[in-house]
């Protein structure tokens, strides 16, 4: 799949087991499968580069599921 860079707020979502997400400049929420340490901070400005993935069945109803390729912040 394709990679694309977005640029947004880190948030943690308290949601079942809760999750870190990502809320982009157009309110477009992403879910990363595997969020970087560095990243995992409330409220946090990052750039990321992120790859759609199919998790086929999930628990979480919120936003699309990513894998972070790069990041910056």
């Amino acid at each position: 799949m394709k990679t694309k860079r977005i640029t947004g707020k880190v948030t943690w979502q308290n949601l079942g087991t809760g999750f870190w997400g990502i809320v982009d400049s157009k309110g477009r929420e992403w879910r990363p499968i595997n969020m970087p340490e560095q990243l995992k901070k409330e409220g946090k400005q990052a750039t990321i580069t992120i790859r759609e993935v199919d998790e086929g069945a999930s628990i979480f109803m919120w936003g699309t599921a990513v894998e972070v390729t790069g990041f910056g912040t």
